[in-house]
Parts: C-alpha cells; sequence; structure tokens
C-alpha cells in the first residue's frame, strides 16, 4: 500500500501563513478535507501536487521528497483544480486526446483509456460536442476523466462540485466513491454533504491548521454529548441564536425548533440529540460562544 506523509508542512507570505504545521499519514481511501473558503485547503493541495513549494517541511510518497521523485511522482498523480480550464471549441474526446499528449500517455493507450473514461462519467454519448455546450455539471465530469488518463495512483480534486445542481452533486459523488477502492482520493470541499457519504476519513482544517482527523464514526463519537433539540419562542431562539451554534432552525406552529450544538444544555428543555457529521464540523470551526 503507498503511503503519501506531510511532516511540519508550513507555507507562509508576506503578510499571511495560509498553511501551518500539517502532519498527517495518508494511505488508501476517499479523504475529505473540509474548511470553511479561506482555511487553508487549496494552499495545502497545491503543495502536496508540487505545483507549490512550502516554506517550511516535506511532502513524502513512500518516504520519498517528492521532488526528488520529478516525472516519476507527476505520472502517478492526477489533479482537479477548482477552476478547471479548457479549451471550449474542442470537443470532449480531443481534449482528452490533447491532455494524454501533454501528460505522455502512450497513443494506443490513450484511446482506449479516453473511451474508458468517457464511460465512467457518462459522456460517452456527447463525446464529439464541444465543450462550450457542455453544462457546469458535464465540465467537472470532463475534469474528472482528464485527471484520471494516466490511471493515477494519487487523485487531488479541489472543491469539484462546487456550482453542481443536487442530481449532479449526487452522481459526482457515486463516482469518486468508485475511485477510491483501488487509489488515494483527497477531495477538497466545504460542503459536509460532499464527503460524509463517501470519505473514509475525514480532515477538518482551520486558519491553515489541521485540527481534526478521523473516520466519521470517531469524530461523531466525539460530538455525542454536545447536539441538542429544543422548541422555543421565536424571541427566545433570537437570543439562543445569537449564544450558541445552531445548526438547524424550523418554525413550528407558534414554536420554533432549534438544533443547537452545545458543551452546556443551552435550555432547560433541551433534549440530546443525535450527532451527524455537520453538527462536528460547525463545532469544530465555530467558536460556541458568539
Amino acid at each position: 500500500m503507498h503511503e503519501l506523509r506531510l511532516v511540519d508542512i508550513g507555507k507562509s507570505y508576506k503578510d499571511k501563513t495560509a498553511v501551518k504545521d500539517i502532519n498527517v499519514t495518508i494511505k488508501n481511501g476517499v479523504y475529505g478535507l473540509l474548511g470553511e473558503n479561506g482555511a487553508g485547503k487549496t494552499t495545502l493541495l497545491r503543495i502536496i501536487c508540487g505545483i507549490l513549494e512550502p516554506t517550511c517541511g516535506q511532502v513524502l510518497y513512500d518516504n520519498t521528497e517528492i521532488g526528488l521523485l520529478g516525472g516519476d511522482y507527476r505520472n502517478i498523480l492526477g489533479y482537479l483544480p477548482q477552476d478547471f480550464g479548457y479549451y471550449e471549441d474542442f470537443s470532449a474526446y480531443r481534449f482528452l486526446h490533447y491532455m494524454a499528449a501533454l501528460k505522455a500517455v502512450p497513443e494506443n493507450y490513450a484511446r482506449e483509456k479516453i473511451e474508458e473514461l468517457l464511460e465512467l462519467v457518462e459522456l460517452s454519448n456527447v463525446k464529439n460536442k464541444k465543450l462550450k455546450t457542455f453544462s457546469g455539471g458535464m465540465l467537472r465530469r470532463v475534469g474528472i476523466a482528464q485527471a484520471l488518463l494516466n490511471n493515477p495512483e494519487l487523485l487531488i480534486m479541489d472543491e469539484p462540485t462546487s456550482g453542481l445542481d443536487p442530481k449532479e452533486r449526487v452522481r459526482f459523488r457515486n463516482i469518486i466513491s468508485s475511485l477510491g477502492k483501488n487509489r488515494t482520493v483527497i477531495l477538497s470541499t466545504h460542503i459536509v454533504s460532499d464527503v460524509e457519504y463517501i470519505a473514509d476519513n475525514i480532515m477538518i482544517m482551520k486558519d491553515g491548521k489541521l485540527i481534526k482527523m478521523g473516520r466519521e464514526a470517531e469524530l461523531l463519537k466525539e460530538a455525542e454529548r454536545y447536539v441538542w433539540k429544543c422548541a422555543v419562542t421565536e424571541k427566545e431562539a433570537d437570543e439562543l441564536s445569537k449564544k450558541y451554534i445552531v445548526s438547524n432552525l424550523k418554525n413550528k406552529n407558534d414554536k420554533v425548533e432549534l438544533r443547537i450544538v452545545s458543551k452546556e444544555k443551552p435550555v432547560d428543555d433541551a433534549v440530546s440529540a443525535e450527532a451527524v457529521l455537520e453538527d462536528f464540523y460547525l463545532y469544530c470551526v465555530q467558536n460556541e460562544q458568539r
């Protein structure tokens, strides 16, 4: 089993530290990297891909620094950036063929692989249509296909479901889940639902730091005593929303039903509720007291 290891990774700019003290070991499976916009996720992924040099620390693949691996590392890497560039007058097939050439994928293998990937992302029937006619979801699927052209052992995707409708989001999650069986997939997002059903491990970033990592069940066990449900008046709901993390609010008859994430019981008649990943995520990235 291959292993990606980040050792004391940090990245600083003149007036900002984007990534701080990242130490983590990543193996096979799907890893969901959660964090608010600006948490440092994209910077970290670009460091893993070798696009950015860290200010300090090392990225090791099978105990070898990726800079020393050079082209060998690029050969095992697939990357879908947040802003996926493409030539709008190219057809999907022509674009993938062009990307295969850039990646030095052998011609005979490329033709067969492109057909296989178009089938995987359900674009075979539109492979000869120009990319400018594609929806956002279809373009993201082309993006996945180009990232998989070299059959990578390590697949990195940055906010891949951004701007997709619910149907495309589900389709995308299903594709990603299937890809994680035989490789390492790191999926960055600020949307909890993108990873809660498919990620083998969850990583949570805040202010450039990796503050939590583990399997969903392990993380939820930590949060199981911090989630409450209560029904209050509208005035009380406003007051509680200022003091606590409210993960859900629903108006029901003359009451407001709140789901609150808090170490302390927010009101006397609050009852304990089963924690979900969104509760834990909110607890980690927000201060409990406002």
